[in-house]
């Protein structure tokens, strides 16, 4: 069950505050406030879907469409279109670790933070 209590959901519902990075009807793209390499976002869609699982297998096409267009807007906006990571925890368990259950892919481009310490 999604709990829409989570931090995403009140990003997406502006009850906190965020660095927008795009905004679509169906996504919002924001820089992580905990960033792990030198460029960090986050896109997000708004519907309510826990991970990519849920998303892929419960969003509309529109949803789904107007997601990636969200991302490929994010990596056009940060001059990305090449060497850079893409990642979507899927689950809380010990490998994947998702912390927020809302669906959310990861980009990361840059030098890794440890790498720049």
């Amino acid at each position: 069950m999604y709990n829409d209590n989570n931090v995403f959901a009140k990003i997406l519902r502006g009850e906190i505050p965020a660095d927008k990075i795009y905004e679509n009807e169906y996504a919002l793209s924001i820089r992580d406030v905990n960033p792990a390499a030198d460029v960090h976002a986050l896109v997000l869609p708004k519907g309510e879907y826990k991970n990519i699982h849920d998303f892929m297998s419960n969003a509309d096409e529109k949803a789904v469409r107007g997601f990636w267009h969200a991302f490929r807007e994010t990596l056009n906006i940060l001059g990305i279109s090449d060497d850079y990571n893409v990642l979507a925890n899927t689950g809380a368990g010990p490998f994947s670790s998702q912390t927020v259950m809302h669906f959310h892919m990861h980009i990361l481009c840059g030098k890794r933070l440890k790498d720049i310490e």
